[in-house]
């Protein structure tokens, strides 16, 4: 069974571990202690945590089939005549979008604008993380 430790299920959740404290000890996010005592959460229970999450900040999500969406922020956008790219910080992740100036104005995207990346791709590749020295995601026996 995988298990994460506060920080780690924070960096994973895109929040702080104060945050993930605080939903543990209002009893939203089930937790346990591993054998040096450390606060640990059930990869399982996070999964469960984090979808729920997804869904209740989707409010769009029954007006597409793309369920990949990732609000964040735009920091940069560069215009030519024909084509431009956006550039969104979605948490820890950098999207980068290229689509007609003319959707960058009609969208009137600048930077600092708030933005949502909706991605829909029939090609995703799947990479399995090798936690180097178990720092992420604990297996226990």
């Amino acid at each position: 069974m995988t298990t994460f430790r506060i920080g780690e299920a924070a960096e994973l959740l895109g929040v702080s571990a104060d945050t993930v404290r605080r939903w543990v000890d209002a009893g939203r996010l089930a937790a346990g202690r591993d054998a040096q005592g450390h606060r640990v959460i059930d990869g399982v229970d996070l999964a469960a945590f984090a979808r729920a999450q997804a869904a209740d900040l989707d409010d769009r999500s029954d007006a597409s089939s793309a369920r990949n969406r990732l609000r964040g922020i735009v920091v940069n956008v560069v215009k030519d005549t024909v084509m431009a790219q956006v550039d969104i910080q979605a948490g820890p992740f950098r999207i980068v979008s290229l689509m007609s100036r003319e959707a960058v104005d009609e969208l009137d995207l600048r930077v600092g604008s708030l933005a949502v990346a909706v991605i829909k791709s029939t090609t995703v590749v799947v990479e399995r993380l090798s936690p180097p020295g178990g720092s992420r995601g604990r297996h226990a026996s």
